[in-house]
């Protein structure tokens, strides 16, 4: 795993070109702790910074074809590395590394853009084509690694991570009020968007081509949730589903370092432990984040999945203190406001994994998109076949779905039974599984002085998708959160950039091409969708304890706005003070003292949902507004570590050719 960054730059002056990529490097070396390296050309830069985890010793990067007119920076890891290096040396391709990003490279040159809906991997890459000029960007098709770009005074650049842009001189980080709004509306950017004016982050499954003074941005695979079904017996479903996952943990245990595992102690990281115990060369080590609050803390469920598996098992204790301290260097990794402090916890929980000297961990991100776990896709069933249920058929659809509710008699049962007739019709076309959870969204975006409408872009890309209007509202459902909530926060934010942070890899088994196709083939074909994740259950309830398997969904959860309340950091003056606040121009400063006013002075229990996200949401844009917007370091937390070593420089310009690699 690494990180990229470069620029196509007519108006840098070539003796300054150096200098420029390496503080670009330099503001993401915590991607890439091992080694850094660039490429240079007249009017073009571009680099990496490595996190070594395939062939540490000959796969130092940009790496070139033999001929020296390719080059590439990849950032990721591609686990079907080894069945593409056979096909394309049967091709006759030269190889001369045993590292993925050499069969990326060769990969691209025989195949050109067909190569990328081959790849079963994590990336994002650049390609440098000496020769034409062309510069190719891609992503991989979930969106697990980032990958922005910007055009600023007539060049162009591009980056892991936003933060890189600050070595360029004269740019600017300007909040954007109609993005702010998107990401308060859904919980997270469009697929092509970032809080910020003029910046752009490279969609899922696409890639973008600079040629010529022309740009071309195209998607090389469209994501598809629907499929054929599963032609065979419930019971030959249930071993499809356990080998597909097994071979997908298979590959992702491909590493020349120890990889170890995140386990939450749900039935969604439990399965990747068991398969990765049955599966690695090394005992396995898992690792965990318990709270001193008990009603978020899964500690005891950890532990008994661990002491089944006969894992190494350590865990990270976070405390409300915790969460406040770490909040602005967090905030700072992630580049993004954020509606709750849970990637807070995960940020320590990379560290302290760092320390215990893994670089790489699997976890169960997208098993919940996969095989419908979340309570969403049974609220979406629930609705959308509402006004054909009897009374009783409706309370018993709501008491499945909150089993907390002993008789439907009480307030909030009749509360759920009004809110449900209320949703049982579409009112925001083509949304109709995320209107619910869009409501509090609304609320946030009153943040804004303008109020722009938070759905407008959400709306405007379902209507363009052509295949979306034959989905089932479940489907639709699916496609949402694949396309939103998973690339856009939980690979994210609570993902690649907090465990990057501290040069984590994380890999994600569920999200394996064969197995997402996988789950879309099986799903309600042999259950009805009210136990989640029932052939997940079946094909692994043996394996694991009981409880792990019965017992009922806890979602990852933090504690929220209270802590900043009762800790009350200083950085809190940024709300707290009507000068700053007034800082952010497109705030509306109205409704946030109004807001900050009800947190600060209630108690937790008189704080509503949507009043906490808000109230997260406008912490998290204040302080992204004083570390970006207005350049403030004292606001960005611990620093990066030091400078990797520079291992691999190639200077191509002009009167130059000067190569030079570090071993």
């Amino acid at each position: 795993m690494c990180g990229i960054a470069g620029f196509v730059s007519p108006s840098v002056r070539s003796d300054a070109t150096p200098q420029t990529i390496r503080a670009m490097l330099s503001l993401i070396r915590h991607r890439g702790p091992d080694e850094t390296g660039f490429y240079l050309d007249d009017g073009v830069a571009m680099g990496t910074v490595r996190l070594s985890i395939i062939d540490e010793a000959t796969g130092a990067q940009p790496m070139s074809d033999p001929t020296g007119r390719y080059w590439i920076c990849f950032n990721g890891e591609l686990y079907n590395h080894v069945e593409l290096r056979a096909e394309l040396a049967a091709l006759g391709r030269p190889f001369r590394t045993q590292s993925d990003t050499e069969v990326v490279l060769q990969a691209w040159i025989h195949w050109g853009d067909d190569c990328f809906a081959r790849f079963n991997g994590a990336f994002a890459l650049a390609i440098r084509d000496a020769v034409s000029g062309d510069l190719v960007l891609a992503r991989d098709r979930f969106g697990k690694r980032p990958l922005f770009y910007a055009d600023h005074d007539g060049d162009f650049l591009f980056a892991s991570e936003m933060k890189a842009f600050r070595a360029i001189p004269g740019f600017t980080f300007t909040l954007a009020p109609n993005d702010l709004a998107s990401i308060y509306g859904m919980w997270t950017p469009l697929p092509d968007r970032t809080p910020f004016e003029g910046i752009q982050q490279l969609p899922m499954g696409s890639r973008l081509t600079l040629s010529g003074g022309r740009r071309s941005l195209q998607t090389y695979e469209q994501l598809a949730v629907d499929g054929p079904a599963f032609d065979g017996t419930a019971s030959e479903a249930v071993d499809f589903v356990r080998e597909t996952l097994r071979r997908s943990v298979e590959l992702r245990l491909r590493s020349d370092v120890e990889v170890g595992v995140y386990l939450s102690g749900g039935l969604d990281s439990s399965i990747v432990t068991k398969l990765a115990t049955d599966l690695s060369p090394y005992p396995v080590r898992t690792f965990s984040v318990q709270f001193e609050e008990k009603q978020f803390d899964e500690s005891s469920s950890q532990r008994l999945v661990a002491s089944h598996l006969g894992t190494r098992h350590s865990s990270v204790s976070v405390t409300s203190t915790d969460i406040t301290a770490n909040f602005l260097s967090a905030v700072y990794h992630a580049e993004m406001p954020t509606f709750r402090t849970s990637f807070v916890p995960l940020y320590l929980l990379s560290r302290h994994v760092r320390d215990a000297g893994i670089k790489t961990v699997l976890s169960g991100e997208g098993s919940d998109e996969a095989f419908l776990g979340y309570s969403l896709f049974r609220e979406t069933m629930l609705r959308a076949s509402w006004n054909e249920l009897s009374d009783e058929e409706r309370q018993a659809g709501l008491g499945s779905l909150h089993p907390e509710l002993e008789h439907f008699e009480s307030a909030r049962g009749a509360h759920l039974l009004s809110l449900y007739q209320q949703f049982s019709q579409e009112r925001l076309p083509g949304l109709f599984s995320h209107e619910m959870r869009y409501q509090n969204g609304r609320f946030a975006a009153r943040l804004l002085k303008d109020r722009p409408e938070p759905f407008d872009g959400i709306s405007r890309l379902v209507a363009s998708t052509p295949s979306y209007e034959t989905l089932s509202p479940v489907q639709k459902a699916q496609w949402l959160e694949y396309k939103t909530l998973l690339p856009g926060y939980l690979l994210s934010t609570q993902g690649d950039r907090v465990s990057l942070a501290h040069g984590i890899e994380n890999r994600c088994p569920f999200l394996d091409p064969a197995v997402v196709r996988a789950a879309a083939s099986v799903n309600l074909r042999f259950d009805d969708g009210s136990d989640e994740k029932a052939i997940l259950k079946k094909a692994f309830g043996d394996a694991l304890p009981q409880w792990t398997v019965t017992r009922p969904k806890q979602p990852y959860r933090a504690p929220g706005s209270t802590v900043f309340k009762d800790k009350r950091p200083d950085y809190l003056e940024l709300l707290l003070s009507e000068t700053e606040l007034q800082k952010i121009e497109c705030v509306d400063p109205v409704f946030a003292r109004k807001l900050v006013n009800k947190v600060m002075s209630v108690s937790a229990e008189d704080i509503s949902t949507k009043e906490d996200q808000a109230f997260i949401y406008l912490l998290s844009t204040a302080v992204l507004h004083h570390q970006f917007g207005m350049g403030q370091e004292s606001y960005m937390g611990d620093p990066s570590p030091a400078r990797p070593h520079e291992r691999s420089v190639v200077d191509n310009r002009t009167g130059r050719s000067v190569a030079k690699v570090a071993r």
